[in-house]
């Protein structure tokens, strides 16, 4: 554990796993440690989670609503036909810059959303991180995983699945069965670092309640400030 750091807040992580898995508690744990007091961070919260929406201090705001200027977290809940509006609201974040991304399902926005691509692959020099969840890497756009500076990979069924995160996190003993293929216990994850090519396995992050109370922390200090 000692070689773990989190990304930074230019760079992106994508974090898999089934339902019920611990991404969603990984990801907020990550949420909690960026910086949200200097800059607005936007949640794409397609699937309405109950973990998201418990951040108190949090903002509602429509994805027809421009991109905030303020540090804090935005939270928008798109419907699923609204795709063509996430595209745009992220191509406005794109030309705003200095605006952190947290996506709850990747999978729910377009495969042709120019905008989503574009914080992708630009992102890193607006200074826009990124956090990117899904279920199914299968589905999802492979630039969420070419363009991650770190990958946390929690239980996936489906060995489509598997197989499709083993094509970005390379086997460190050739040999032998890639990791990824074995189960780990209940909330462990493997936790890969692109730039020092380092896997490693993760034990479970603090539980949700904890979490929450540091992000609400946060803002309640930024409120102060502001």
């Amino acid at each position: 554990m000692a070689a773990f750091r989190f990304p930074t807040d230019q760079q992106r992580i994508a974090i898999v796993g089934t339902t019920g898995s611990g991404k969603t508690v990984a990801a907020m744990w990550q949420l909690s440690h960026r910086d949200f007091d200097v800059k607005p961070w936007m949640i794409y919260n397609f699937k309405h989670d109950e973990l998201i929406d418990g951040i108190q201090g949090a903002t509602h705001i429509e994805v027809t609503d421009p991109p905030p200027e303020r540090p804090g977290i935005y939270i928008v809940h798109p419907h699923p036909a609204q795709t063509d509006l996430v595209d745009a609201q992220m191509w406005e974040i794109w030309a705003r810059e200095n605006i952190g991304v947290y996506i709850d399902e990747g999978f729910m926005i377009a495969k042709n959303s120019t905008g989503f691509r574009a914080l992708l692959t630009q992102g890193r020099s607006k200074h826009i991180p990124m956090i990117t969840l899904s279920q199914r890497p299968v589905w999802m756009d492979r630039f969420v995983f070419t363009e991650a500076e770190f990958l946390q990979v929690f239980r996936l069924q489906h060995k489509m699945d598997i197989k499709k995160m083993e094509e970005y996190i390379p086997n460190p003993n050739p040999a032998e069965t890639h990791p990824l293929e074995k189960r780990l216990p209940e909330f462990y994850s493997y936790y890969y670092d692109v730039g020092r090519d380092k896997l490693q396995v993760m034990k479970p992050t603090p539980d949700a309640d904890a979490i929450l109370d540091t992000i609400d922390m946060r803002l309640r200090r930024i409120r102060k400030v502001i």
